[in-house]
């Protein structure tokens, strides 16, 4: 379950928010990710706070650094790039991506 209702955030969650605006400032929006529509959500049940947009694409903060969190839509796996790289072959992560291209098609 995700909200934006700030009202929902709790002191954490909100602090939370506050460094991911502030890195936003500083550091401007990953690369690759829209800047259309973006909102702030955050999972209530894990009580990750990230910003989102139209294009459903999620960043977090991984240390001080703003990144895309990855999502594999073929085995589920998910997290930043070190943890769920993302293949060029479609949006499926380098350990469930075909091989080949070919064999992809």
């Amino acid at each position: 379950m995700i909200t934006s209702d700030l009202a929902e955030f709790g002191v954490r969650e909100r602090k939370l928010l506050i460094g991911l605006l502030s890195a936003w400032s500083y550091q401007g929006l990953p690369e690759g990710f829209y800047d259309d529509e973006v909102v702030p959500m955050m999972n209530k049940d894990s009580g990750h706070v990230f910003l989102t947009n139209s294009e459903y694409q999620a960043c977090m903060l991984n240390g001080d650094n703003l990144e895309i969190w990855h999502y594999c839509v073929n085995c589920g796996n998910e997290g930043f790039k070190e943890d769920c790289p993302i293949s060029e072959i479609g949006d499926w992560c380098s350990k469930c991506a075909p091989k080949d291209y070919d064999e992809f098609n």
